[in-house]
């Protein structure tokens, strides 16, 4: 099995990716026990597992969350993919819209005034969403990854907010029904 991982980020990311001091970077080798090479350069990122991890799945472990911070999130919000039932999703707004403009406008509709429409979705489906060139994407527990990827494409159809927001508060409260019997059976054996 290939104990490298070759993956490539947009240049302006690069930065962060390495970090103050080259503190991500090195943060990310400890944790996961790999060896990131970086090309300032063309933004080529190598990731080769060191010789004490036996899992191969921190490769691709680390390869989301280098992909997330190239996508725009924060590397303490990338991290969150480290557990076992978070994952990526990334949406390419360009295989919606026909034009920048018409992707300028949807990113605008997603992020809303100051930020509070992302914020509000981001609360409601319990996912972290970045806004980040042509792109959505989205870092949540698996199950709530599809309820926020059919908010943000309702956002990307025309969809009015009140209608995304009222279908999010019903998913929402299905949710919180299904955890409520779930508890409640454990609570019967």
């Amino acid at each position: 099995m290939e104990r490298r991982s070759y993956i490539k980020i947009p240049l302006d990311r690069v930065g962060v990716l390495i970090g103050p001091r080259g503190r991500v970077k090195a943060r990310l080798e400890r944790l996961f026990g790999v060896s990131l090479e970086i090309d300032s350069d063309s933004g080529s990122v190598e990731i080769g597992l060191g010789p004490d991890v036996k899992d191969v799945s921190t490769l691709f472990t680390v390869q989301n969350i280098v992909k997330a911070i190239g996508r725009g999130f924060n590397p303490r919000r990338a991290e969150r993919l480290a557990e076992e039932d978070h994952d990526l999703l990334i949406i390419d707004l360009s295989e919606y819209c026909r034009t920048k403009n018409a992707i300028t406008r949807v990113k605008g509709r997603i992020i809303g005034r100051r930020g509070r429409a992302r914020a509000l979705l981001e609360e409601l489906t319990e996912t972290m969403i970045s806004v980040y060139g042509d792109t959505v994407s989205i870092i949540g527990r698996t199950d709530r990854l599809n309820i926020a990827r059919e908010a943000v494409l309702m956002l990307v159809r025309g969809a009015f907010h009140k209608t995304v927001w009222n279908y999010l508060y019903e998913q929402r409260r299905r949710m919180k029904m299904e955890e409520a019997e779930l508890w409640e059976k454990r609570g019967l054996e």
